[in-house]
């Protein structure tokens, strides 16, 4: 079983995320003790309440102090049995990890960083509207690394657009310098203009054009010879590790096993038929939990849903889409999918290994569109 929890505080806003967060800490104590409550009202939720990994999201989790996480850990372990050997996540940006706030982590039992770096070029680092450098950066994974982390992972953003001459020469240098830390893990995710960000008004008012799709797939090709050339293996479209150092709390996601997500805008899945999320406003969320509430809506899932889930994320991984599975979910959708099937293998898209269809490397860039053809759609 698994436990996601959304700390919904930034220090400013990325150009490009269109996640659920605030830029004021004001109310850090109300959330966090409405996180803390929701965990007990929500204790029942999963079918066994021994935890796998717990993952700290955001938002930016790293902002809160000592006191909150005891207060949530201290919640946890009154509520749930977490397995001794469970992966313990933070997500946290460079400028927030201090060699004290690393020691702190560590000692509390965190035993995996995801660290937001998104870039080792400061100038695109600047037109993301991050607020670290790319020497900060640096010396963050140093500096986990010598506290004792050695399960840490970087998030890093390509087909950002660029003047050099050469185009993909940031992207290389970059990769270069990640290949030089030695992290074990690495998520890298084409930038994308969401309508409600910052880059979504500027695409909106032609401030910026769109991502050119040719110059991204360019990058997501060195992106998988580099990482491949060092060892890592591809384990899901946009994340690659080392032997062993796949993320265990978000393969859940893709292999649909229950999970609960607490805090503002989480969403759960129960490993059956229904899915909740969490509204997505600070004040309300607050709010309801303090009259010992849930903020959550319901979405009981049809044979539909559940046919078009287990093929959006099961696809885009290495362990593939088995058709007994979804046979066993419905016969009517297995039925779509095979009718869909021969072009896409005539395409070069898909090869099928027995009852197990995998994207081939052809078609990982088209992983979305591939999803879109086996959809089973009503006529």
């Amino acid at each position: 079983m698994h436990l996601y929890i959304h700390v919904p505080f930034c220090r400013q806003a990325c150009y490009y995320c269109d996640f659920h967060f605030s830029t004021s800490l004001q109310g850090r104590a109300e959330m966090v003790e409405a996180i803390c409550r929701e965990i007990e009202l929500r204790k029942t939720y999963l079918p066994d309440a021994s935890l796998d990994t717990i993952y700290f999201g955001g938002g930016t989790p790293s902002l809160l102090e000592e006191a909150d996480f005891q207060h949530i850990f201290q919640t946890i372990h009154q509520h749930f049995r977490v397995h001794p050997g469970a992966e313990i996540t933070l997500e946290a940006n460079p400028d927030d990890l201090s060699r004290e706030k690393l020691q702190l982590f560590h000692r509390m039992g965190i035993n995996r960083l995801s660290i937001g770096i998104q870039s080792f070029h400061t100038p695109h680092l600047q037109h993301l509207h991050r607020i670290h450098s790319a020497e900060d950066a640096r010396t963050c994974v140093r500096m986990a690394q010598e506290v004792g982390f050695e399960n840490i992972t970087i998030d890093l953003i390509y087909a950002i657009p660029s003047s050099e001459t050469d185009p993909h020469a940031i992207w290389r240098k970059n990769l270069a310098e990640a290949m030089a830390l030695g992290v074990p893990h690495i998520s890298a995710y084409c930038l994308t203009i969401e309508p409600q960000t910052v880059f979504g008004k500027w695409l909106k008012s032609k401030r910026i054009a769109p991502i050119d799709d040719e110059f991204a797939a360019e990058q997501f090709q060195i992106l998988r010879d580099t990482l491949r050339e060092y060892g890592y293996e591809q384990y899901e479209i946009s994340n690659f590790a080392r032997p062993g150092r796949h993320s265990q709390h978000n393969s859940s996601y893709w292999l649909q096993h229950p999970y609960l997500g607490v805090g503002p805008s989480a969403h759960s899945y129960d490993g059956l038929r229904t899915r909740q999320y969490n509204r997505s406003n600070n004040p309300q969320y607050v709010t309801a939990l303090q009259q010992g509430l849930i903020p959550a809506e319901i979405e009981d899932l049809t044979e539909q849903d559940l046919v078009n889930e287990y093929v959006l994320t099961s696809l885009r991984t290495h362990w593939g889409t088995d058709v007994e599975r979804i046979r066993q979910l419905s016969e009517t959708g297995l039925s779509v999918i095979e009718a869909a099937l021969p072009a896409l293998q005539q395409n070069g898209w898909i090869r099928r290994e027995g009852s197990m269809l995998f994207l081939t490397e052809t078609g990982k860039l088209f992983a979305d569109r591939v999803a879109e053809e086996l959809f089973w759609v009503e006529a």
